[in-house]
Order: C-alpha cells, then sequence, then structure tokens
C-alpha cells in the first residue's frame, strides 16, 4: 500500500482547522499528498479543477454545503468521495449516496478506520484502472462496460458513475440472472462486512438503477429480490 499512497493525491474539505489539520498529518505520515480546503465554494472549485484520487467531504461546510459540492461535483468528475457525516445521521448518509457519494464515515470517527477506508476505496479504484487489456469489457445488448476506462455505454448513451457503483455494475451483470446476495455483495464491492442496518449498497444500487433507466434500460433488467439481494436478467 505505501506505493498506492505514495502516488495518491487526496483533497481534504473540511471547516474545521484543527481536524483538517489532524487528517492532513495523518494522510501526509502514510505517504499521500495532501490538500486542504475550508469552505465548500474553495472545495468544489479546487476539486474541479485539478486531479485527485479521492476526496474527504464535510456535509456542514459553510458557503456551499457538503451535498451541493457533491451535487456539482458529479456533474463533472467521478472522483471517488468519502462523506464526512455529523453523527452518522441516516438521512445525510441517504442523501449523500443518492448523490453520488462512495462511502461515509461518521464523526466523531477513528483515524485508524477513515485510514482503511480510504486505503479500501483507493485499492478498489486501482483493481478497476489496472485491468488488463483484452479481457476488460462486457457488452451485454444495448449495455457496454470497459473495466480498464471505468467507462459505462448504454444505446451509444454514455454514463457517469464512481468507481463503486461501476463495481458493483461489473459485478452484477458479470453473474447475469443470478441473485447475488448481500453479503457477498459487501465483501466483493464495499470490502468490508454486511450489517442489516447498513444501507450503503442499497443506495449506490438505487444510484445505478436510476442511471440506467434514464438512458432508456427497462426497469425490470436490475431487481431487488426481497429477502435474498440482487439480480441483472
Amino acid at each position: 500500500m505505501a506505493s498506492l499512497a505514495s502516488k495518491a493525491h487526496i483533497l481534504i474539505i473540511e471547516d474545521d482547522q484543527i481536524l483538517n489539520d489532524q487528517i492532513a498529518e495523518q494522510l501526509i505520515n502514510k505517504g499521500y499528498s495532501i490538500e486542504q480546503c475550508f469552505c465548500g465554494d474553495q472545495g468544489l472549485t479546487t476539486a474541479v479543477s485539478k486531479f485527485f484520487d479521492l476526496i474527504l467531504l464535510d456535509v456542514l461546510l459553510p458557503v456551499r454545503d457538503g451535498f451541493s459540492v457533491l451535487n456539482n461535483l458529479r456533474k463533472t468528475r467521478d472522483t471517488p468521495v468519502v462523506m464526512l457525516t455529523a453523527c452518522g445521521a441516516e438521512e445525510d448518509r441517504i442523501k449523500g449516496f443518492s448523490k453520488g457519494a462512495d462511502d461515509y464515515l461518521p464523526k466523531p470517527f477513528n483515524f485508524t478506520e477513515l485510514g482503511l477506508r480510504i486505503d479500501a476505496l483507493l485499492r478498489r479504484t486501482k483493481q478497476l484502472s489496472d485491468a488488463p487489456i483484452g479481457s476488460n469489457e462486457i457488452t451485454n445488448g444495448l449495455l457496454t462496460l470497459n473495466k480498464n476506462t471505468q467507462q459505462i455505454i448504454y444505446n451509444e448513451q454514455p454514463l457517469s458513475m464512481t468507481p463503486i457503483q461501476f463495481k458493483l455494475l461489473w459485478v452484477l451483470v458479470s453473474h447475469q440472472h443470478e441473485t447475488l446476495s448481500k453479503p457477498y455483495l459487501y465483501q466483493l464491492v464495499l470490502e468490508r462486512e454486511f450489517s442489516a442496518y447498513d444501507r450503503s449498497l442499497d443506495m449506490h444500487l438505487s444510484r445505478v438503477r436510476r442511471k440506467l433507466i434514464s438512458a432508456g434500460m427497462p426497469a425490470d433488467r436490475l431487481q431487488t429480490v426481497h429477502g435474498l439481494g440482487y439480480l441483472f436478467t
């Protein structure tokens, strides 16, 4: 992970200067390259004007809140985003995932857990981008997924998805007509244990489904099999 960390560029958007500095110090010590912003407008401008491997984004920000930053960011960038939410409020998590967040971490959080979440998300992104040429594309009817570029096309229309959303769709399409359980998808896609109280996967799948339906895919192709998991037909 040291080689990956040494190449990764992370943006921290957090208005609490003490917390922002503490996070920056921890990540710099792990070998990451860090930039810091302290308000929503500054954070959005920085996020869209430079390349980052990952963004840590607070919800409660001055001038422009984290949801507005994320909503505008997703119009042009698929940079992985970890939302930092006050007290882990469920409505914040749901809203964040609906706008394209990749993960969340409730405050106050443990810096070790934050580091592990960042490592896991960057590892998933790197696995997708490092896929070998020639074995990285799936075509299923009007749907095409390219694992090397993370490009998704439906009926000649390109779709923008975050790395986790891409990986979730890739796994489901790769196992067409097979119902995949939530515990299995948590391990394979989110790389953590399933919890009945964690709606992360539901939010990601809902986002993927909406984008595909908006592009013209029949709604029944990506199904929720109640009590079992998810199915791509």
